[in-house]
């Protein structure tokens, strides 16, 4: 408790520098206004009644989820789905991807029908789902398998499965895996192929010419080269797009489900985006449909890229579709539409109908969505009509729900009515958390409010919110964008030492930086040392310019004893020191550096040879 008054009073005296605070009429969240007009926004049921249809991939995934592996699972299977198609197959996989046994059971029963068809975008999907510690058995086998049948581990699909074993510290397993891999490459006979394929592509415009080298090589097409060849043109999109029309009308070869989704893949990117909606009515009109595993990567790329009308357009394909995406992904992408400055109010609506449309019950995950959109739009009568509508149907308002509508005032600069949000949370008995009263605080700094959202930081303290350290990058950042970089560095002394707060790496690195570039050497070097006190390697960097320029002997004598756990730092960055000094013409602070040295350092052969004498001797001027 002593702390926390302490932290306050030490604050509070920012408060006496502002004025009065004007009176503005707050936004309420339970004060629900009139249902919206109908034809301005989609107004949802109060009331919901779930449908349930049933389709038979997902009868399948339930099927396999509800049953242990045995001969009388694998007769239902049989007499309910006497084939399936790929993109079944793909789909049942993807969604039993957290349980691998059975994905690995499911996969040996279809792999052993004949009408089964085998191709490198399943092996790659299967291999990342059993790439576990407790199914490490059946991903060698099934990696095995797959370069038996003559599939190729693509290097994406090897990095994930690398970068997984490493963060589990398998190191046994991602030796061998790396090995398996390397050892494929040498021997895949076909690379050299692709590469030549490629070449010829990229080096010209697309033309007869083109078509006519590509003749000459008198390929043996099959679906795993295209596929290489497609993901080998995927940064020349356009180049991509004519080759898959090109091979499609290559005598005895014919494009099918797989070498479609690979193309498609390829092509959803802005500067192709007409290519890939072309694709998609091609998969559409032969009677293919985009896998759910191609979805899921298409639908982040677009995201990504912020081509939301196209995500969304691909959504309502994919829920019309027999392979649906998961609940969670319309959280997601209702997510990503509200992180844009003005959200299209149309896209979410669009998403969350379509997600309705197909018997599903809108979830607080899914309010909480559209609320979000809303709020970050500023249309706070909507976003209040929304809340009422989730409250009708039994999901009461939390943090995340009040920090969305913070964090939408902030946007349009009403902060008063932003800190009056979490009054009435606490009126409502929903004590806001420190995620709740980071959003208001990094809102008044991006208001350029620096002093106000030091008064909210004091309130925060005083209702016994401890701060961590993303709000106290928030508060240094915010001091940083409008140059006070004294008291950004006062502010993180302060709140570190009195909170007991380890702040980010990434804060101390970028608050040195400034530190220096203002040439507070003294300040930028006691960071160093709080930050070594907290465990993180000391950044070095920006200092070794510093001292070469501006530093003094001693300068460079107290950094480089701040580096090292006992004494002196390592031979490396002494070695960038002398450098730096030679590269500034500084010889003479290079040679007194030296004297000041301890003796292994001046005795190392990096040294030495830095200084033109295999004895190191100081009398000998260095050549720069």
């Amino acid at each position: 408790m002593n702390r926390v008054k302490a932290i306050a009073a030490s604050l509070r005296m920012l408060e006496s520098s502002l004025g009065t605070r004007n009176q503005v009429t707050h936004f309420s969240l339970h004060n629900p206004l009139p249902l919206l007009d109908r034809s301005h926004f989609l107004r949802f049921p109060i009331t919901h009644h779930k449908l349930y249809f049933s389709t038979k991939p997902n009868t399948i995934v339930e099927l396999v989820l509800t049953n242990d592996w045995s001969q009388e699972l694998e007769h239902k299977l049989e007499n309910r789905c006497p084939s399936m198609t790929h993109e079944t197959v793909l789909y049942v996989i993807k969604r039993l991807d957290k349980n691998p046994e059975k994905v690995s059971s499911f996969f040996n029963w279809v792999s052993k029908k004949e009408w089964f068809r085998a191709s490198s975008s399943l092996y790659s999907l299967i291999v990342r789902v059993l790439a576990t510690k407790d199914t490490m058995k059946q991903f060698w086998v099934t990696l095995r398998m797959m370069k038996e049948k003559g599939f190729y581990l693509d290097e994406e699909t090897y990095l994930t499965i690398l970068y997984g074993f490493k963060r589990e510290k398998m190191d046994s397993d991602s030796v061998a895996l790396t090995h398996f891999y390397d050892r494929m490459v040498e021997e895949n006979a076909k690379q050299s192929i692709v590469t030549r394929v490629v070449d010829i592509i990229s080096v010209s415009e697309w033309g007869d010419g083109v078509k006519d080298e590509l003749a000459k090589l008198q390929i043996q097409l099959s679906d795993n080269l295209v596929i290489r060849v497609l993901k080998e043109l995927r940064n020349a999109p356009l180049k991509a797009y004519e080759f898959f029309h090109w091979v499609g009308k290559q005598s005895g070869y014919e494009h099918n489900t797989v070498t479609y989704n690979a193309v498609a893949r390829v092509l959803a990117r802005s500067d192709s985006i007409e290519e890939f909606w072309s694709v998609i009515e091609e998969i559409k009109n032969v009677g293919h449909e985009l896998d759910i595993d191609t979805y899921i990567k298409i639908s982040r790329m677009l995201q990504k890229n912020r081509l939301m009308e196209d995500a969304v357009k691909l959504y309502e394909l994919m829920m019309d579709g027999s392979y649906k995406p998961l609940v969670q992904d319309c959280s997601i992408l209702l997510k990503s539409i509200s992180g844009s400055d003005k959200p299209n109010l149309d896209l979410v609506f669009r998403v969350a109908k379509k997600f309705e449309s197909t018997g599903h019950t809108l979830s607080k995950a899914i309010y909480d969505g559209i609320h979000r959109c809303l709020t970050g739009a500023g249309k706070f009568d909507e976003a209040e009509n929304i809340v009422r509508t989730m409250r009708n149907a039994g999901h009461e308002p939390d943090n995340i729900t009040y920090s969305q509508l913070v964090f939408g005032l902030c946007k349009m600069r009403r902060f008063e009515e932003a800190y009056k949000v979490l009054e009435e949370m606490e009126s409502c008995g929903c004590i806001p958390d420190i995620k709740t009263w980071t959003i208001l605080i990094q809102g008044h700094y991006d208001g350029n409010e620096v002093d106000k959202a030091l008064l909210c930081f004091t309130k925060m303290i005083e209702k016994g919110c401890d701060p961590d350290a993303d709000l106290l990058d928030v508060m240094i950042e915010g001091f940083l964008r409008q140059k006070r970089i004294e008291g950004a560095y006062e502010l993180l002394m302060e709140i570190s030492r009195k909170c007991r707060i380890s702040p980010w790496q990434a804060t101390y690195k970028k608050l040195i930086e400034k530190l220096l570039g203002v040439m507070k050497f003294e300040e930028a070097l006691k960071l160093l040392r709080l930050m070594k006190s907290h465990n993180y390697p000391p950044y070095h960097l920006p200092f070794v310019p510093y001292i070469s320029k501006f530093g003094s002997v001693e300068d460079a004598d107290q950094f480089l004893k701040a580096l090292s756990v006992k004494s002196y730092a390592s031979h490396t960055v002494y070695v960038q020191v002398f450098e730096s000094l030679f590269r500034e013409g500084r010889l003479s602070e290079a040679k007194d550096l030296l004297y000041k040295s301890p003796h292994h350092i001046r005795k190392h052969s990096k040294i030495c040879k830095l200084f033109g004498s295999s004895e190191s001797d100081p009398q000998v001027l260095p050549n720069p």
